[in-house]
């Protein structure tokens, strides 16, 4: 449109131009200065029906500010001088939101949230007739600080820090369903940053710390109950073994005995006593008197021995 207006402003120059020339004499002059702006503005009025869509873009085509029901591929394309094409991109794009928000417990932090959307070929000529080009600011960034502070308030500050993933699934979600409503695909989001008080965070890393020396109060003292249980199983291994190996010590002598009770004999025993003794005969008082009288027979005790075979 503006080129037709230039071709449009360049005709009438040169129309005056050519009547203030022949006003003066000057045919030849006036004749070439229309020659050159009816050039001149075929030009213009030729590059007008001409618009190149970029790679990525939609074209929606309006005349006189009426949206056409076609849309223009990428490339290069012909319309009417007094049409124009409006570039809509359809790639995916960027923006990052800083917002203040307060969670359930009424404690502030500032979120700085980032979301990648898009908007279909399809829906181009929908979102630019119900919306216009600067739809992000129209609608989606009304959208975004909505669904961050509300589901924000949804979560103690604590949990916001636990939760961080939780969190960021539920506002993509809530803000997934709005976008769609204005034809706008929510491609991605993410939490980069979130920034509580010092206060809080003071706090927040005074409780870590005494968790975690709770936590390391806990796991000295279960050592320390599995190191007694470990002595004390030590302990009952080492009574068990002491007490079989008196056991086992018991019955060897208890068979040694036995064998020894079985191998003896009255012979063998008559002649251990021989064996040991010293050559005096143990006495008695009798009951009767005071006469010794012998208790061993001496010859019992010995040994018999055989004569030798003199034939």
């Amino acid at each position: 449109m503006i080129k037709l207006v230039i071709a449009a402003v360049i005709l009438f120059a040169g129309l005056a131009a050519r009547i203030a020339l022949k006003g003066k004499g000057k045919k030849t002059a006036a004749s070439l200065v229309s020659a050159a702006s009816l050039l001149l503005c075929a030009a213009a009025i030729v590059l007008s029906c001409v618009q190149t869509v970029p790679t990525g873009h939609t074209g929606v085509v309006t005349t006189f500010g009426h949206v056409e029901e076609t849309t223009l591929d990428a490339g290069v394309h012909l319309v009417l001088p007094w049409q124009q094409v409006i570039k809509m991109d359809n790639r995916v794009q960027k923006e990052s939101t800083e917002l203040p928000c307060f969670s359930s417990d009424i404690q502030e932090v500032n979120l700085v949230y980032t979301i990648n959307f898009q908007i279909k070929k399809s829906d181009a000529q929908t979102i630019y007739r119900t919306i216009g080009v600067d739809y992000y600011h129209t609608v989606i960034q009304p959208c975004v600080t909505e669904s961050v502070k509300v589901v924000t308030a949804r979560y103690t500050a604590e949990q916001l820090v636990g939760k961080r993933n939780e969190l960021a699934a539920a506002i993509e979600e809530d803000l997934g369903e709005k976008l769609l409503a204005y034809n706008i695909e929510l491609v991605s989001t993410s939490i980069e940053n979130m920034d509580f008080t010092d206060a809080f965070t003071d706090a927040v890393e005074a409780k870590q710390v005494a968790q975690q020396n709770k936590l390391r109060a806990e796991t000295e003292a279960e050592q320390k109950v599995i190191e007694a249980n470990a002595a004390a199983e030590v302990r009952k291994v080492n009574a068990d073994a002491e007490a079989y190996e008196l056991l086992a010590k018991a019955e060897a002598e208890a068979e040694a005995n036995r064998k020894l009770s079985e191998s003896l004999t009255d012979a063998l025993i008559q002649y251990s006593y021989a064996q040991s003794w010293d050559g005096k005969l143990p006495t008695v008082m009798s009951g009767q008197g005071s006469g010794m009288i012998p208790v061993l027979d001496v010859n019992q005790m010995l040994p018999q021995q055989t004569e030798p075979d003199t034939e």
